[in-house]
């Protein structure tokens, strides 16, 4: 067997050429030999006009900006107000393609294919539903509703269903979406299924098989890389004694030790960094803040609060010290500008190739991509092709240290590699800094790049200057993403609340819409399972119009599908905490008189549709590398399934067709169904066999921007579930209905108290205080979601 590439012979099962390093087997069947295997086969469950959306526009801005979106960091020139230069050095692609850099002869460096592990399809049957439902108006009193009766409505409650259609009630729901629908059951109350729920039910199994991954194959994996570069440094570093390579060898020395620690306590620290690295773990338990880092040097600031473990990691052990190590690697940024930090990371690339750890590494890199997106940094990818075209094939630690006059173009050629699009360090503030030069450098496992966070950059200070009042804007809204996704609704509320007054913001969101709506959905959303998440919410975007139920085809519903967007999106960024890069700046029925409870599922099969293709996207890639047990496989179809039925019931009610009674079952025992799948995520975690909803409750919360200026961020949070009490038609007559939708919050914090789940259910009053009182809540709903829900008294 020989490499393709360079023609070396290889040993039948190698997965990458010894020589060049290029790949020559497929990956998954390789990685999936090299990772760590868990001791059981199977994974255990861890402890006015109608309002429209922006059409197509300034294709040349959608081409720049697509190559960002899971880009190996190009600067979008377009956005940036810059012209395209055609002979610009430095090009980037989609994940799984390259970056080049030009060598001072003119030749062209490319970087090696970054691997991608996801399939992408676009819905079929629901984007061609035409929606003819008859519409309808609900009368005083609700008088033409024969069921409404059945049903406890306050006084503002029933004024909002007679003026939309439907009313939420917050915080009425309880603890889990599953419990309100089970006594809807039992209570022959019909259910109105919710999309939020079912989004709900694949975050539930998203961060479980999250957790499973990461705990199974990837913190074992991630010790191992850690170790062998350790190891793999120190050797550096006894050959780069006396050179111009040594500080930068004993750095890296040091910065494998703090990972390595952070795994495993017990590891040994050589004795040349041992203060150093005790000064970096100290730090990084406090979490305090933004300080200088020990390791980098003078000038060179971390933001440690962000190793404030958060997320489903807190509370277990293995994962929050896996939490830490990622964090570490993930932020500690060796800028290309400095020469010394340039060359610890040319010799991290050089170590990765040598120390064998490369197998590991890139498995590790393939997974939580999989996951979260490709890398917004340049690392092992970027560097270490221009190793070798400037020191030949498979080039040694001998290589560098003796022939310094080489190094002058290995640090042009770095130079030329393209910048992050994400700013996530902590820089001084200038309105004329280069970001992006203060940015470039090489990351060992860089945090990933998000449409959200792109999103974000170019609506905060200094991409956006001062309002009238003389104020920046430093922290993003969460609704700055549907309305660059093209959102009326969400644009009319920014400006509403002030946000559109700041300088350049309305031109950075136009360029935002007009760009992406132009773009191609198939490179748009196929980076990542977290960038087919969006997709998936992206149709509660769009404006309800003529053949709708009623109760849609109005602005209340667009905000309250907002609040469901918003809702879902807190629960991606609650998963993917760790991984995404953050911008700076049941029961039984009783016998009852016959009742006609038959339920009505919210109609939006797109969602639907798209969500049964992540499901299934979601087990064809964990299974691809042997990560995915029997049972998980099987809850996973069972989740397609029931999106897919949910789906088909859909379009049969815009289309006017009246559901099966076996669809009308479906929809009568939805509770239990979401039961099965709470179930399975936290029965490993429950104390006993017999747990509830009390226990882990959906209430969550995560912080999404940073503000270093001011020491605050941007939490977004769901709380206590709401009640949704929505009035359908249903066979030719009106029926009231109750669903279960989220809450949502979002406020600032102080980066040194940035929140876990359990602070924030006891600030909600979800959990006992630390008191043993449980308290107010500490947060209030939204302004713009008053015109829909109600908040009955406590």
């Amino acid at each position: 067997m020989f490499c393709p590439k360079c023609g070396n012979q290889l040993n039948q099962d190698d997965a990458f050429c010894g020589s060049c390093g290029a790949p020559v087997a497929d990956r998954a069947d390789a990685l999936q030999k090299a990772m760590p295997q868990p001791e059981a086969p199977a994974a255990q469950p861890p402890t006015q006009a109608p309002k429209k959306r922006v059409g197509a526009g300034m294709v040349a801005l959608a081409a720049v900006l697509l190559c960002g979106l899971v880009a190996i960091g190009a600067t979008i020139a377009v956005l940036h107000g810059d012209d395209a230069d055609e002979s610009t050095a430095t090009t980037s692609q989609t994940a799984g393609q390259t970056s080049t850099a030009t060598a001072a002869d003119g030749q062209e460096v490319v970087s090696m294919e970054r691997p991608v592990l996801i399939s992408f399809t676009q819905e079929s049957d629901a984007a061609s539903v035409v929606p003819s439902v008859e519409p309808y108006a609900v009368e005083d009193g609700l008088t033409n509703v024969v069921n409404a009766n059945r049903f406890y409505l306050t006084d503002e409650e029933q004024d909002l269903v007679v003026q939309n259609g439907f009313a939420v009630s917050v915080g009425q729901a309880g603890y889990e979406f599953f419990d309100s629908y089970e006594m809807n059951r039992y209570s022959q109350t019909p259910n109105f299924v919710t999309v939020d729920s079912m989004m709900h039910t694949y975050h539930l199994y998203f961060s479980y098989l999250m957790k499973n991954t990461e705990r199974d194959y990837l913190a074992p994996a991630l010790g191992e890389v850690s170790r062998a570069m350790l190891d793999e440094s120190l050797e550096q570093l006894a050959a780069a004694e006396g050179t111009g390579w040594e500080d930068a060898a004993l750095r890296n020395v040091a910065f494998f030790a703090v990972g390595a620690s952070l795994l495993d306590p017990s590891t040994e620290v050589p004795s040349q960094v041992e203060d150093v690295v005790s000064a970096e773990l100290a730090q990084i338990e406090d979490a305090a803040g933004i300080a200088e880092s020990p390791l980098m040097g003078a000038g060179n600031m971390e933001d440690y609060s962000q190793y404030v473990v958060r997320g489903y990691y807190e509370g277990d052990e293995q994962l929050e010290s896996y939490f830490k190590a990622m964090m570490w690697y993930g932020r500690m940024n060796f800028a290309q500008k400095n020469e010394d930090l340039d060359r610890s990371a040319c010799l991290m690339a050089l170590a990765l190739q040598e120390s064998g750890a490369l197998a590991d590494w890139e498995g590790i890199y393939t997974v939580t991509s999989f996951f979260a997106g490709a890398s917004d940094d340049c690392g092992f990818y970027e560097y270490y092709p221009i190793l070798e075209s400037v020191y030949g094939k498979t080039p040694s630690i001998d290589d560098l240290v003796e022939n310094e006059d080489a190094w002058a173009e290995v640090h042009t050629l770095t130079a030329d590699m393209p910048a992050p699009q994400i700013n996530s360090i902590a820089t001084g503030r200038d309105d004329d800094a280069d970001y992006e030069e203060e940015n470039k450098g090489y990351r060992f496992m860089g945090q990933r790049f998000t449409l959200d966070s792109a999103i974000f950059q170019k609506l905060v200070y200094n991409e956006v200057l001062a309002n009238d009042a003389g104020e920046d804007r430093m922290l993003p809204c969460a609704l700055d993403v549907p309305a660059a996704l093209g959102s009326d609704e969400a644009l009319e509320i920014l400006e509403e609340q002030g946000e559109t007054g700041y300088e350049n913001y309305s031109e950075n969101m136009t360029a935002l819409r007009e760009g992406l709506g132009s773009a191609d959905d198939d490179t748009l959303w196929s980076a990542s399972l977290y960038s087919q998440w969006l997709y998936t919410l992206d149709p509660l975007l769009d404006v309800k119009g003529e053949g709708y139920p009623s109760f849609m085809a109005n602005d209340q519903w667009t905000r309250k599908n907002l609040q469901s967007y918003l809702g879902s999106y807190s629960e991606l960024k609650h998963d993917t905490i760790l991984y995404s890069k953050q911008v700076m700046a049941e029961m039984g029925g009783g016998e009852e008189p016959d009742v006609d409870d038959r339920g009505y599922v919210e109609p939006e099969p797109m969602v639907f549709e798209r969500l049964q293709k992540l499901t299934d996207a979601t087990a064809e890639g964990l299974d691809r590398y042997g990560m995915l047990s029997a049972e998980d496989a099987e809850n996973l179809e069972k989740l397609s399934s029931l999106a897919g039925q949910l789906e088909t019931i859909a379009i049969k009610e815009l289309q006017g067709e009246l559901p099966t009674d076996e669809e009308f079952e479906l929809i009568r025992s939805y509770g239990g169904q979401l039961e099965h799948f709470w179930q399975t995520v936290y029965e490993g975690e429950a104390e006993g066999e017999n747990f509830t909803a009390r226990e882990f409750p959906a209430a969550l919360v995560a912080d999404i921007a940073t503000d270093a200026q001011s020491g605050t961020c941007l939490e977004v949070g769901v709380g206590d579930l709401s009640e949704v009490f929505v009035v359908v038609p249903i066979d030719g007559e009106l029926h009231l209905t109750s669903g279960v939708v989220f809450s949502y919050y979002e406020f600032e914090q102080p980066i040194a108290e940035r929140l876990t789940d359990s602070e924030w259910r006891k600030m909600m009053g979800i959990d006992i205080g630390d008191d043993g009182n449980f308290a107010k809540p500490a947060q209030d709903i939204e302004e713009w979601t008053r015109g829909f829900q109600v908040e009955r008294p406590r």
